[in-house]
């Protein structure tokens, strides 16, 4: 086994959509032909992809143009499921395909209140959403990446037209994608303006494994994605940086005694933490001085998120003070597989060892949201899932 691992770093600090992702991966090396090819096995109608370089503010950048014929079709998360699941698409970038529509279906549904499977896409979701997404996953299967971490989004500000009439920016959809992770309007004098697609919110909240500033890595490739607008003083753009990082990698532990925190307070802090960039956070009980009942709150944390971790124990909890130390982390190298329990995808993380995997794992919210809808118990759920795995795994 490799003791290196790719590692994708996205900055997103100009915004983000399926475009500007195309562009900056054609621009870090993915030969168009591989974002083409899987694009034509899912498309039901024809598609042309092709790059140019333009100038965005001071920088070179790469524009993706999708071209398609005019199409009547408003295709429903029903309809775009049975394209993806028919398509002659290698596994990883089908599952990660149907993991981002899902989230645009599910945000939508919410947004609207209508069901997930109900909803018509309309901008999100026609033939170029299509496009972007398929092809955006086949990008970034092409590299291999084994993680991905992403920085605080900008999402703009203003308002935006669209299907339903005027929206606030960020839009309603995309706040929602991107509820729990590290979003914001925009650096000062940045135009008002929509920055961040629904389409795009979707691939980054899908693709990231981690969000932050750029982790420690060697660099081997740079890729700079063109947005479709070109404002005056701003560069309309999104950066990929791609290396190599050491499987074994140092991270920092991160902890507090808590003794005057309210309980239910514990599982919050918990999500703040790995919204902030912890690899894993968690909470000990313990018994401090005079008999008193305690926790130890924990964080992992790469040391790019470091400093965005202590903020969230300082602001979600009592403590004043923290203490840390260095760990060294060995990860066995990860991807997401999806299998289908009764109509319901269900995301699996699996883990190899020497190329074998060892361990399957479906994702429980997946698993939780399955047994809702399908009216079953849980248990059942995570165990059919789980056998489905193994045998696409085999």
């Amino acid at each position: 086994m490799s003791d290196t691992t790719t590692i994708v770093w996205v900055d997103a600090s100009a915004g983000a959509s399926g475009d500007m992702l195309l562009g900056a991966l054609v621009g870090a090396g993915v030969p168009m032909a591989v974002i083409a090819t899987a694009v034509d096995a899912v498309a039901p109608e024809p598609i042309d992809l092709a790059a140019e370089q333009v100038t965005r503010g001071a920088l070179d950048a790469t524009r993706c143009h999708v071209s398609i014929s005019d199409s009547v079709h408003h295709r429903t998360w029903t309809d775009v499921r049975a394209l993806l699941t028919g398509a002659a698409l290698d596994d990883p970038v089908r599952d990660l395909a149907l993991r981002v529509f899902e989230r645009l279906a599910v945000a939508e549904g919410a947004v609207h209140g209508i069901a997930p499977d109900d909803v018509h896409f309309h901008e999100v979701g026609a033939l170029d959403a299509i496009a972007d997404v398929v092809g955006v996953c086949a990008g970034f299967v092409h590299l291999g990446a084994g993680e991905v971490v992403v920085s605080p989004v900008a999402v703009g500000s203003g308002s935006v037209r669209a299907a339903h009439g005027t929206l606030p920016v960020p839009p309603p959809a995309v706040a929602r994608l991107l509820t729990g992770v590290p979003s914001y309007a925009g650096p000062p004098g940045h135009p008002q303006m929509e920055m961040c697609t629904p389409t795009g919110a979707a691939l980054l909240a899908a693709l990231a494994t981690a969000w932050g500033e750029q982790p420690p890595m060697t660099t081997r490739a740079i890729g700079v994605g063109a947005g479709g607008r070109d404002p005056e003083g701003w560069s309309n753009t999104l950066r990929l940086v791609v290396g190599e990082t050491r499987a074994a990698e140092r991270e920092i532990v991160i902890e507090a005694n808590i003794d005057d925190l309210e309980g239910r307070l514990i599982p919050w802090a918990i999500d703040a933490l790995l919204a902030a960039g912890a690899h894993d956070a968690w909470a000990t009980p313990i018994l401090m001085k005079k008999g008193r009942p305690a926790y130890t709150l924990h964080a992992l944390a790469p040391p790019a998120a470091a400093d965005a971790v202590r903020r969230v124990f300082f602001r979600e909890t009592s403590t004043i003070g923290v203490r840390e130390h260095e760990v060294v982390k060995h990860a066995l190298p990860r991807e997401m597989l999806t299998v289908t329990v009764e109509g319901q995808p269900i995301a699996v993380k699996a883990a190899r060892l020497d190329g074998e995997i060892v361990n399957l794992q479906p994702e429980w919210d997946d698993v939780a949201r399955a047994a809702t809808a399908l009216d079953r118990p849980a248990v059942d759920v995570l165990m059919v899932a789980k056998a489905l795995a193994v045998r696409l795994g085999m």
